[in-house]
């Protein structure tokens, strides 16, 4: 780890345990408050999807029996009607026929989507020699794309045992933001030519060109999470941007394991989040209020006016026993009793210099004192 590095990594660390570790406790709470407002979310996906009905491509006209007639008087062609389904079924293109599907220019294979990712690849070699700790960690976290496109073709859905042309179930892709069940088809490593020099003194050069294909062939299974209703009297499914499914290989089941497993690994997780942080800012609140009161001590005793000491009468330390000597300065006669020990042990002056320190402890027994009288003997 060069030095920029390590220094950045400690002057984070002095931030987060700044303030008796405040920052720290409002970092993890903030975080503690974001875990559950994706528990929430995720748990209310698994309930729509829970409770979205699974039926066939043949079903859907049953499940909504007048759709079709309102979307003949609709304005927009669309249906006021709309439900969450699940449907499982084979996609193929929505007019049959080879002038209908897509090929992929390097494999050759029939597609109905096909994704294509080009992302550069940077030499290693300014982890080692460069020290702009900043740039490094900026340019490593968002590496640079070159191209990524994608291609589609209206596709649909069939049942499985669904052979008929007329009976299908139309997949809109606009506005889908959910992970699409593609398959790799093509995937390469495409080094650039870069002398060594170029890689050691300009490590913004790119080394290699990772090329990446997906593409979703015709025939393939999958399951459809969406809103559904009748455009023009044909069944149409679109993308529900509350769920994180639309297209997918798993089946509802499997949906709902996943999501269920998810809820829990967050909700455990935002406990444990706010746990912490709840014990860190108590910390930081009763260290707060312990130097709080010790400061507005230390302020007390600063505006307290010195009272003028009237030393006791001179007296011959050799008259004095030395059980009645002061302990402090061994030359006066122990006077004054502490507050609330009761030890008399000094006297008047060095008792004085006791009351005015800023943590007050009797010097026999160490006990906190509130201050000093004075004993008279009869």
């Amino acid at each position: 780890m060069s030095s920029p590095e390590r220094a950045i990594i400690n002057l984070l660390l002095d931030l987060a345990l700044s303030f008796d570790g405040a920052v720290l406790g409002l970092t993890l709470a903030i975080s503690a408050v974001g875990s559950a407002i994706k528990c929430a979310s995720t748990n209310a996906a698994l309930n729509k999807i829970n409770d979205a009905p699974e039926v066939s491509v043949a079903d859907l006209r049953s499940l909504l029996p007048a759709s079709e007639d309102k979307s003949e008087t609709n304005d927009h062609g669309t249906s006021s009607d709309q439900r969450l389904v699940v449907v499982r079924g084979f996609v193929r293109p929505k007019i049959s026929g080879d002038d209908n599907v897509l090929i992929s220019s390097e494999t050759g294979d029939k597609a109905l989507i096909i994704q294509r990712t080009q992302t550069y690849v940077y030499s290693g070699w300014k982890r080692l020699f460069h020290s702009t700790g900043y740039r490094f960690m900026l340019e490593r976290s968002m590496p640079k794309q070159g191209v990524d496109f994608m291609r589609k073709v209206p596709f649909v859905i069939v049942g499985n045992d669904q052979q008929s042309q007329s009976s299908y179930l139309f997949v809109n892709m606009d506005g889908s933001r959910q992970p699409l069940p593609l398959t790799t088809v093509y995937n390469r490593l495409q080094p650039i030519n870069t002398s060594f020099l170029q890689a050691f003194l300009f490590p913004e050069y790119p080394v290699g060109l990772l090329d990446v294909e997906k593409i979703l062939p015709p025939g393939k299974d999958i399951t459809a999470v969406g809103i559904c209703s009748f455009k023009n009297g044909v069944p149409e499914i679109k993308s529900c941007q509350d769920l994180p499914y639309f297209l997918s290989e798993m089946t509802k089941d499997q949906m709902i394991e996943e999501l269920m497993d998810q809820t829990s690994f967050i909700f455990l997780g935002s406990v444990i989040l706010g746990i912490v942080s709840v014990g860190i800012l108590s910390y930081a609140a009763v260290r707060t209020w312990n130097r709080w009161k010790l400061r507005n001590q230390q302020r007390e005793l600063t505006q307290r006016p010195s009272e003028p000491i009237v030393d006791d009468e001179p007296e011959d330390a050799e008259e004095i026993p030395d059980g009645e000597l002061c302990v402090i300065c061994v030359t006066r006669r122990r006077v004054p009793a502490f507050i609330p020990c009761g030890h008399v042990v000094c006297c008047r002056l060095c008792a004085s210099t006791v009351e005015r320190e800023l943590n007050l402890k009797c010097p026999v027994c160490l006990q906190s004192i509130r201050g000093s009288m004075r004993v008279y003997y009869s």
